[in-house]
């Protein structure tokens, strides 16, 4: 089991999950949107259609309700309901998750986990399918806190969130050294709005092409390739 120094760390990574800890961890994740949805509403949704990739599990809600036809007022009253069904459905029904790592994670994770640096979470997933999801694949004991989807509007927010959460514990000093690593354009664009660094790995589904447009200070085929100087310095 990872233990956690009670000193302060050198520096702060936050990681998105869904294409870069973790991929092809099945459908259900998805089909707890749906059912939580069903399970409140009555209402028969689908992600088919939705831009899943960067949007915060509550975006996604939104879209289903919409698209099934609830009304405003309907989606924000039933939301908080809808949110804790689909929760409680993916914890039901989430496998194990062994074979779901992207290339190099668990190495890199107990690398920087020894080196002493604070590993968190900036993730659209609901607070509880976040960690299972993490706990099924084997990955939880790194992680010590997270900013989760439906904590923050938006994921600028989110990482905004983890970063003040850090320093407020005391965990990081205000001038030590934030990265975050993702997948997808949205997390290159929440760094950015932080002003904090962005590492992109082409382990999710979005082209290379499209990442490099965005930016990032280093754009990786995988952690792999990830160099201590990309976040220390």
């Amino acid at each position: 089991m990872m233990t956690f120094p009670k000193v302060k760390y050198a520096a702060l990574v936050l990681f998105d999950i869904d294409g870069t800890l973790v991929r092809r961890a099945g459908p259900h994740h998805r089909e707890a949107l749906v059912e939580g949805i069903r399970r409140v509403t009555g209402l028969n949704t689908t992600t088919e259609g939705i831009p899943v990739q960067g949007m915060l599990d509550p975006d996604i809600l939104n879209s289903m309700l919409e698209r099934a036809g609830a009304s405003r007022e309907r989606i924000h009253t039933a939301m908080p309901e809808i949110i804790e069904a689909a929760e409680r459905h993916y914890l039901r029904v989430c496998p194990a998750l062994k074979g779901t790592h992207c290339p190099a994670v668990e190495p890199v994770l107990d690398r920087l986990t020894r080196r002493g640096i604070l590993l968190g979470l900036v993730t659209g997933n609901l607070t509880r399918i976040g960690w299972r999801k993490l706990e099924r694949a084997g990955l939880r004991r790194y992680f010590r806190f997270g900013a989760f989807g439906e904590t923050a509007k938006t994921r600028a927010g989110l990482a905004r969130q983890a970063i003040r959460e850090a320093r407020r514990r005391g965990w990081i000093e205000h001038h030590s050294p934030v990265s975050l690593i993702g997948d997808a354009p949205a997390d290159i664009l929440a760094a950015r709005a932080n002003r904090i660094r962005v590492i992109a790995v082409r382990t999710g589904i979005t082209p290379r092409e499209e990442l490099h447009r965005h930016a990032p200070d280093f754009l990786l085929p995988n952690l792999r390739y990830l160099r201590l100087r990309m976040i220390e310095g």
